[in-house]
């Protein structure tokens, strides 16, 4: 991937997290096409018909240097997404990250210089400083996340409460904090959902017609919602790969964990109510995932400067 990026990096740039067995493995950004089409749609919006103010205060041959600058700790998620957006603002201006994806950093720390004409340089530097701070903020809150289960077999999951045409950004920003994507969107995976079981009739009945349109075709893992010892019951009866335990208190998920596992039965997931202050206790449960909205769908962007020098 960095190989599309105008970026001299100074090292391999490792990422964190990611599981083949569990869910999406580590990777990298989007291929450059699912970057440019966020980053063309953002500088459209901000940039327009041009910068004003740059084309009447700059002279046609200003050229500066820069830094990207860190005003609070976090972990870096989104360099290889700003190095696009002053490609597209301007080939010139060259950016060389000063950290690696995945790696923290502190207060006052340096995350990338950058050189080439001045007007490029301010042209890019709103959407590159929104994509970078909301990707961080991502990061930074899922690696919290992490940290608190460590010690345990749980795996952390994300979900689909995303911003609308940031989920492949917001995703990878998740992967490189050290969780795991759940399913990408609603055509990459089955998830039977309360609303789906009401519709169908019931448990049964959504897993037969899903494992009769399924025939043949292993790709896919089927996740039944449960919220009652009684529905995971037949969840399991009817065939689930993975049972959710919908918003389930720990006292009943524990009762639920040794039921199944008494059986030999299905991967459980907990998903629901679930906060940096019981995610342990949600974790020694002992169900294989947990599924956290709040890993993107409220993250504070982290506070990140671009200083001329």
């Amino acid at each position: 991937m960095s190989d599309d990026f105008r970026v001299r990096n100074r090292g391999p740039g490792a990422l964190s997290g990611g599981d083949p067995q569990a869910g999406r493995p580590a990777e990298g950004p989007p291929p450059g096409d699912g970057v440019d089409r966020v980053v063309k749609a953002a500088l459209a919006e901000d940039l327009g018909t041009g910068d004003i103010t740059s084309r009447l205060v700059l002279g046609p041959q200003s050229e500066s240097e820069g830094i990207i600058l860190a005003r609070e700790e976090g972990v870096l998620a989104g360099m290889p997404v700003v190095s696009r957006v002053f490609m597209h603002v301007d080939p010139k201006v060259v950016l060389t990250p000063m950290a690696e994806e995945g790696e923290r950093f502190k207060s006052g720390e340096i995350l990338a210089e950058l050189a080439g004409p001045t007007a490029g340089i301010l042209g890019g530097e709103r959407v590159a400083l929104n994509l970078l701070q909301r990707l961080c903020g991502i990061a930074t809150r899922t690696r919290r996340f992490v940290d608190e289960v460590q010690g345990t077999d749980v795996t952390l999951l994300d979900t689909r409460k995303t911003t609308p045409g940031l989920r492949a950004l917001e995703k990878y920003a998740v992967r490189t904090g050290g969780a795991v994507n759940h399913r990408m969107g609603l055509y990459d995976g089955v998830l039977i959902k309360e609303n789906h079981i009401h519709a169908a009739g019931g448990i049964t009945d959504a897993m037969e017609r899903v494992r009769k349109g399924l025939t043949g075709d292993s790709r896919f893992v089927v996740v039944v919602e449960a919220a009652t010892p009684a529905q995971v019951r037949e969840a399991m009866e009817a065939g689930a790969d993975r049972i959710l335990l919908d918003n389930m208190d720990t006292e009943r998920m524990e009762e639920v964990v040794e039921m199944v596992r008494s059986e030999c039965g299905p991967e459980l997931e907990a998903s629901g109510g679930i906060t940096l202050e019981n995610l342990r206790e949600v974790a020694e449960t002992g169900v294989d995932f947990i599924s956290i909205g709040a890993l993107t769908h409220s993250v504070r962007a982290l506070d990140i400067s671009l200083l001329l020098r």
